[in-house]
């Protein structure tokens, strides 16, 4: 339950926040929450991933894709996620969720990901994701033009991108 009202909490302050274009990244601060932690009282792995929905959301949000996405009745899906642990967190340590979109092919949007506190790398993560619509995937490169026209891909195909 507690996860909602992040959302709602994120949702609404985006609100607040400035407009973001494709390549910005977006910074959320959380803090770790009793319902986090798991048995070794440190963050869970698991609800890593997790929060880290919740930073594409404002990510989507501040961008517009998620105005896009509504309107249009595209479902974000994750297709890939790989995480490397640095450093765990604590019950009431703060921390920020750094989310940028670094990448796109034909089929894929990339996304970098990293948890930060007190300046040092906690989590970094790497993600491979899409927007599905009613009629199948939606091509990357026309989501992005639709967002900010004019946009080119930063990286090719053949930069190791998972």
């Amino acid at each position: 339950m507690n996860l909602y009202i992040r959302l709602l909490l994120i949702l609404l302050k985006s609100r607040l926040r400035p407009a973001m274009q494709p390549l910005d990244i977006s910074v959320i601060t959380l803090r770790v929450l009793l319902t986090d932690l798991d048995l070794n009282r440190h963050m869970n792995n698991g609800r890593f991933l997790t929060i880290m929905d919740l930073g594409r959301m404002d990510l989507l949000k501040r961008t517009g894709t998620l105005k896009l996405a509504i309107k249009n009745k595209w479902m974000p899906i994750v297709g890939t996620a790989t995480i490397d642990f640095q450093r765990p967190l604590k019950l009431w340590q703060k921390y920020e969720l750094h989310s940028r979109i670094y990448s796109w092919d034909d089929k894929w949007i990339y996304l970098e990901q990293t948890f930060i506190s007190n300046d040092k790398l906690i989590a970094k993560a790497r993600i491979k994701g899409l927007l599905r619509g009613k009629n199948g995937n939606i091509a990357p490169q026309s989501l992005m033009e639709a967002i900010q026209p004019g946009i080119s891909r930063p990286l090719t195909e053949n930069d190791g991108l998972f």
